[in-house]
């Protein structure tokens, strides 16, 4: 009987379920599915065989939605095998289940079963399909199905057009979405979530916070993952003052303990440079997911709080949270930020007891720690014995240490290595260049910025920005086109005085290029980041931090010079450059000079 059965799993409860009632049968399961109870799910399945309930086609639908729930989907998939009698429901559960489970080309090939067997999709079935497409990144499958929902006039319904508008987005078609959003006859949150987060993986930040003060004007019940998207969107572009008052807004609303929310909020204090806010997020969510976990990590680990992140992975693991690939991967970059080639040679190993397979990723951050170590030759064995392809992420990693130790031959090996893979970002180009002018050959350095330009691409230009009142200033090298350029540069010329008379000595040797001494000492002495300090400190109250953000790395000289800044004004400025953060404070950084 059913009630003993569940009564032997230590349930307090006892059930007697007669077997005409098999709508209690699915009751039970959906509670399952709800409550994570799989155990009992399984004793209800075998409860089910024995009776010959799994003919009915309702029962069969809620044992696969069981195991869907239960991520079990190839459980869901044998138990829709084992029903004869396939409803368009059923396939509508087995399509979603796949889904769901990040399977979605079986969710594709059993919509193709599903037609070839002239059962028409509905409007449930559809989204899944898109919904597969956009995890898929396969736009042309998407239009297909899109053609499909036309076809049997669904593509106007609220939850077909909405799946069509986020499909576009994930796949890169922002102009379609767009084009699909306005011509809705009726939106909902997941419509606007779907389309804001579009425009944030294009980086068309603006165009995303502009739509989600619409969804608010237009009284829209904005949920948790709208809020998550608009939050990445101020974390991406460091308007931190912007993120602050939507966090207001989450707050109002009771999202603010959503972890979806507190995982976007994390990043946008960790990437506006205030890493205790990120702390005080994190603490404060009382049901902390995975999403959450990695990215209290990787703020760590962009802000040098090494032990921090070896802290927080234990705590991870005890609270029953299991790390992924993510984990492992700011976990690996914090080694590599700090020097700690032995732990991160552990935490690549640990990798295997969670069975997790190394991506290219990981490998690039166990060189990159190595090659900034001076261990460049067990770098190069790391490559030669990887058991997938090197991308050019990998050779790239090995060309920055050989440029940190001025290995130019094995830096022109590196970038052979890749050239060999095909066309290949500017950004290597540059590199090699660099790697060239660091060791005075500069003859060689004009060759690789030749070959870029032959190409017909530029070099990405460096610049740097502040945030002000939600306004942001944005500088590059020499720059005298702000409205206080000229308070800007006196700003600099009063600093620079007092900072030579600290002890400062301009390195000229970061100036990557053949020119006379004073020249160099001219072209280093305005970079974009010194003009944004110098902007901070005419503009923001002394005890306000200035934040400076860039798109490059920071060259050795002005790393050097902004500690001297900290001690002659007394301030603490932070800097983001393309690779982690910059804490200087009383003369020190907290990179302790290892970037």
């Amino acid at each position: 009987m059913l009630n003993q059965i569940l009564q032997g799993n230590g349930s307090s409860s006892a059930f007697f379920v007669p077997c005409h009632n098999y709508h209690r049968i699915c009751e039970l399961l959906l509670s399952s599915a709800r409550s994570k109870l799989t155990v009992k799910g399984l004793q209800l399945h075998g409860y089910v065989l024995k009776s010959g309930l799994s003919l009915i086609p309702l029962v069969a639908n809620n044992l696969i939605n069981f195991y869907s729930k239960s991520q079990l989907p190839l459980d869901s998939r044998r138990a829709f095998e084992d029903n004869p009698t396939k409803s368009k429901t059923t396939w509508s559960s087995i399509i979603s289940c796949f889904a769901q489970n990040e399977l979605p080309w079986m969710s594709l090939e059993f919509l193709r079963k599903m037609l070839a067997g002239n059962l028409r999709p509905d409007d449930h079935i559809l989204p899944s399909a898109t919904k597969s497409c956009g995890i898929l990144n396969r736009c042309d499958v998407g239009r297909s199905v899109h053609c499909l929902s036309m076809k049997n006039g669904y593509d106007a319904t609220l939850f077909v057009g909405s799946s069509l508008v986020d499909m576009y987005a994930k796949c890169g078609e922002i102009v379609d979405a767009r084009k699909m959003f306005d011509e809705m006859p009726q939106r909902n949150v997941v419509t606007y979530s779907g389309m804001i987060d579009g425009y944030a993986q294009m980086g068309e930040d603006e165009e995303a916070v502009w739509l989600f003060k619409e969804a608010l004007f237009d009284d829209l019940a904005v949920n948790d993952y709208s809020f998550s998207c608009v939050i990445s969107v101020c974390a991406n572009s460091t308007l931190l003052e912007l993120g602050r008052q939507i966090q207001g807004l989450c707050v109002k609303s009771s999202f603010n303990s959503s972890s979806y929310v507190g995982s976007s909020l994390v990043s946008l204090y960790s990437k506006c440079g205030v890493l205790e806010g990120a702390y005080q997020v994190f603490d404060e969510t009382s049901i902390k997911n995975l999403g959450i976990w990695n990215a209290m990590l990787k703020a760590c680990a962009q802000h040098s709080h090494t032990q921090k992140v070896m802290e927080l992975f234990k705590r991870m693991k005890l609270s029953g949270v299991k790390p992924n690939f993510i984990t492992f991967l700011n976990v690996l970059n914090a080694c590599s930020h700090a020097g700690l080639v032995d732990e991160g040679k552990y935490y690549f190993d640990l990798m295997k007891e969670y069975r997790i397979e190394p991506t290219h990723k990981h490998y690039a951050s166990l060189v990159d720690m190595l090659g900034r170590a001076g261990k460049l030759e067990e770098a190069l064995k790391v490559i030669t014995n990887m058991p997938i392809d090197p991308t050019e992420s990998v050779w790239g990693a090995l060309l920055t240490g050989c440029t940190i130790h001025k290995n130019t031959e094995l830096a022109a090996f590196a970038a052979d290595k890749v050239f060999e893979l095909g066309p290949v970002s500017s950004g290597m180009h540059i590199s090699l260049s660099n790697a060239y002018a660091a060791d005075g050959r500069f003859e060689d350095a004009a060759k690789a910025r030749k070959l870029l330009r032959d190409r017909g691409e530029k070099k990405e230009t460096g610049l740097s920005w502040v945030e002000e009142r939600n306004k942001v200033h944005t500088f590059a090298a020499g720059d005298r086109r702000h409205e206080r350029s000229k308070e800007i540069y006196e700003k600099l010329v009063e600093l620079g005085e007092e900072m030579e008379k600290a002890g400062y000595v301009a390195d000229t040797s970061f100036v990557l290029r053949e020119v006379d001494g004073d020249e160099k000492n001219q072209t280093i002495r305005y970079h974009s980041e010194r003009l944004a300090i110098a902007f901070g400190l005419i503009t923001f109250p002394a005890d306000r931090p200035i934040r400076v953000m860039k798109n490059l790395r920071v060259c050795g000289d002005c790393h050097n010079a902004i500690k001297f800044m900290s001690v002659c004004t007394g301030r603490v400025i932070i800097v983001r450059d393309n690779n982690r953060f910059h804490r200087f404070e009383d003369g020190k950084c907290s990179c302790n000079d290892y970037w």
